[in-house]
């Protein structure tokens, strides 16, 4: 059964047969990973261990609930990877690495060493999972990077302060789908082609959303559809974004900004120079952080026909990075 089809059947059920779809769920999946020992295997990682290299068709790894306290990698050899999580509340993939941590030689980890996940391997794929850093504001802390192409999260949560979602890939196409992501500082960040669809995207405190670094030829960046920017800090305290290298690209479309944006909506890192180079845009933006007359002068409101521009199959066409990708991508078409 296509998966999507199958999380939309499980969330069209009447409650008192939840039981019996996740039991389904469980004995099609090709490695179950329970904690409790009710399974193939005890860790997640074991089960991407045991993954096949280079196989040819898809590998569902069904994690049922608990907390997995593990760093992850999945190696670019594990291709086409699925994870199905029981409960996206309650199952939970965590680690509490942090940039100024000591590794077993006495180093910092650094930003990329934070990592509580590494997707190496195209073609993955998640639904229902929490991903957390649990370090706290101690700076920065993955939760996830993601360097391989055609990357899937349906329905997650990523969880963290500074730097929660490493969209790492430069070479990568990412979709986010109905997810919950949530930070301080630059909690989205990185060179990918990524879109974030119908995701709830929560700021703690103060800090800025995103922190794009897109390569030059690039024609699409970071783009936000139809999402909700929610925050629990006090009235302008964010930026939508800061350009970590000179042409980043965002947008958000569609999108509903809480009061925590800033009028200004974007910052330009200290550099006036970014302010010729980066591409930051909104169109038909709502709610009480929408302000387009008072945004930044260097960010641009899109007309009607530039925003119909941005879909899923332009944004993830072949040709959107140089040299061009192997091919077209419509991630969920079925």
């Amino acid at each position: 059964m296509n998966r999507l089809k199958l999380l939309l059947l499980t969330l069209a059920v009447p409650l008192g047969l939840l039981a019996n779809v996740g039991q389904s769920v469980e004995a099609s999946a090709d490695f179950v990973v329970d904690k409790c020992g009710n399974g193939d295997f005890t860790t997640v990682q074991e089960a991407i261990d045991a993954v096949p290299d280079f196989r040819k068709r898809e590998t569902v790894i069904y994690i049922k609930n608990g907390i997995y306290k593990e760093k992850l990698v999945l190696p670019a050899s594990k291709t086409r990877v699925t994870f199905l999580g029981e409960d996206r509340e309650k199952t939970i993939i965590t680690n509490d690495d942090y940039a100024q941590k000591l590794n077993a030689f006495g180093e910092e980890m650094g930003t990329t060493g934070s990592s509580g996940f590494f997707v190496f391997g195209d073609e993955f794929r998640a639904e229902n999972i929490t991903f957390e850093n649990s370090a706290g504001p101690v700076g920065q802390a993955v939760a996830v990077r993601v360097d391989g192409d055609k990357a899937v999260f349906v329905n997650c949560r990523f969880l963290g302060f500074q730097d929660t979602l490493y969209t790492h890939g430069d070479r990568s196409r990412q979709y986010y789908k109905n997810c919950y992501i949530e930070g301080t500082v630059d909690f989205i960040f990185g060179w990918s082609v990524a879109v974030f669809e119908g995701c709830e995207i929560h700021c703690k405190m103060n800090g800025y959303v995103t922190a794009a670094s897109t390569n030059e030829s690039n024609r699409y960046g970071y783009v936000f559809m139809n999402c909700k920017i929610t925050g629990d800090g006090g009235e302008s305290t964010f930026y939508l974004g800061r350009p970590w290298r000179p042409h980043a690209k965002t947008v958000f479309l569609n999108c509903w900004l809480d009061k925590h944006i800033k009028t200004e909506g974007w910052n330009n890192w200290g550099k006036e120079t970014n302010e010729q180079t980066a591409f930051y845009a909104e169109h038909n933006s709502s709610g009480p952080g929408a302000n387009p007359e008072a945004r930044a002068a260097w960010s641009h409101q899109l007309t009607d026909e530039q925003a119909a521009t941005y879909t899923l199959d332009q944004i993830f066409a072949a040709g959107v990075v140089s040299p061009a990708f192997a091919d077209d991508w419509i991630p969920i078409s079925e």
